[in-house]
């Protein structure tokens, strides 16, 4: 890719969910994918929340602001939906579940823009999920996309906005696809185990956790060899949307995959995630929508799945 990003984006399309009290971390931690007894200050994770027969209902990026005060970024789209689903779970838990949505900011931060905001951080850290705060200001550090780094910036609505050129929201929403870190919106609600999407191999799972919706099924899948399907990288030439289907030219009755996530690429045509057979993505000549469709160029996601490791 030629293109890079470099700037500040206004994310309009997360949403935020809050959990407080004394067992917020508790509650999370028996519904989610991801360890949060064990989340630090100083990291945030990848986490899903599942149906009972394994499939993701909704993703988030989530992380503490306190002990008593979680945050989990996700899809506006599904915010409504995955908050009422969630408190049905809540019970006598001492944990308040809310939309957060209207009391942050959310900027995402690329390349020369990150750099500036990071210099004067004195426990500033690389690497993805780790987090950073400051001035009531949370940076957490995300995937890479084309070896530009990346991060979300987190604050309270009166915060002033990150310094930066301007980035628009489809140059964000591209630079998010070519990370290959997959969101959960609307039109892919559970079309996907965790694995399905990579997470095993992003931190968006912990094995060694208790019990949550779908727990089962989503260790069957990793651990029995069942699963069949992972997440690539497409490039089309027309136009993509999440939920679109996927087929090979063998088959024209029964896709072979879906996309995930999608965006108008900088040098024309689109990106997107998409998830698909394994064998599919080895036999190549996918198509978008019908077998003879629209045709994808297809590439590996940009990070060693844990299988590989």
């Amino acid at each position: 890719m030629n293109i890079e990003l470099n700037g500040v984006a206004k994310l309009d399309d997360l949403g935020v969910i809050r959990a407080q009290g004394e067992e917020a971390a508790n509650f999370l931690q028996g519904q989610l994918t991801q360890d949060f007894l064990l989340l630090t200050q100083a990291e945030a994770r990848l986490a899903a929340f599942c149906s009972a027969k394994g499939r993701m209902q909704a993703s988030f990026i989530g992380f503490k602001r306190s002990p008593t005060d979680i945050l989990l970024l996700c899809s506006r789209d599904i915010l409504a939906a995955t908050l009422k689903r969630l408190s049905m779970f809540v019970l006598r838990a001492k944990v308040k579940l809310s939309d957060a949505s209207d009391l942050f900011l959310l900027y995402g931060l690329a390349g020369a823009a990150l750099k500036i905001t990071t210099e004067n951080i004195a426990d500033y850290a690389d690497g993805a999920w780790a987090k950073a705060d400051f001035d009531a200001i949370s940076l957490v550090n995300l995937y890479p996309t084309d070896a530009v780094a990346r991060a979300l910036w987190v604050a309270p609505v009166d915060t002033p906005a990150p310094k930066g050129a301007a980035l628009t929201p489809e140059q964000w929403a591209w630079g998010e696809v070519r990370s290959g870190i997959a969101t959960i919106t609307e039109p892919v609600v559970e079309a996907f185990v965790p694995q399905m999407l990579n997470y095993e191999s992003v931190g968006g799972v912990n094995f060694k956790k208790g019990c949550y919706p779908g727990q089962e099924v989503v260790a069957r899948s990793q651990f029995r060899g069942t699963l069949k399907r992972r997440a690539y990288l497409a490039h089309c030439e027309a136009p993509l949307s999440a939920g679109d289907e996927l087929f090979a030219p063998d088959d024209a009755t029964q896709p072979c995959g879906m996309v995930v996530q999608a965006a108008p690429a900088p040098l024309g045509g689109f990106d997107a995630i998409v998830s698909m057979q394994i064998s599919a993505f080895a036999a190549g000549a996918v198509h978008a929508r019908q077998a003879d469709g629209p045709p994808l160029t297809l590439s590996p996601a940009p990070y060693p799945l844990l299988a590989d490791i």
